[in-house]
């Protein structure tokens, strides 16, 4: 499955929205992320995950290579890096402008790519 760059950029945004302290369930995660199919969203919090951008509570589901999602806790403080690198349309628009020219949407190179524009940005603010 491909990871969509969009829908980890939602995702980070809809945890980020959520009240400290309280968790979120998938399936309340897919009803405020109804553009994304279930099998999506979850694969792309169990990568997130896996990045170190998302806090996730995962159990073994007998037979599946797939981890079940029991809860979502959080961002992690590298998510909140992330996010506020992407949050503006502008810098993701650019940074997803970037990552196809590269030939990448792997969530490290538009990590790097997105710390890429940014700084471009405070550059030309000094």
């Amino acid at each position: 499955m491909r990871l969509n760059p969009d829908c980890i950029r939602d995702i980070l945004l809809t945890v980020e929205s959520n009240d400290f302290g309280i968790h979120m369930t998938l399936d309340k995660l897919c009803e405020k992320l109804p553009n994304y199919s279930r099998k999506e969203i979850h694969y792309c919090c169990l990568k997130l995950d896996q990045g170190d951008l998302l806090e996730v509570m995962s159990l073994p589901i007998m037979g599946q290579p797939m981890r079940d999602i029991k809860t979502i806790k959080d961002l992690t403080f590298e998510g909140h890096e992330f996010l506020a690198n992407i949050k503006s349309d502008n810098t993701w628009n650019k940074t997803k402008s970037i990552a196809k020219q590269v030939g990448s949407y792997s969530i490290y190179a538009l990590r790097d790519i997105a710390g890429g524009v940014i700084s471009q940005l405070v550059k030309e603010h000094l």
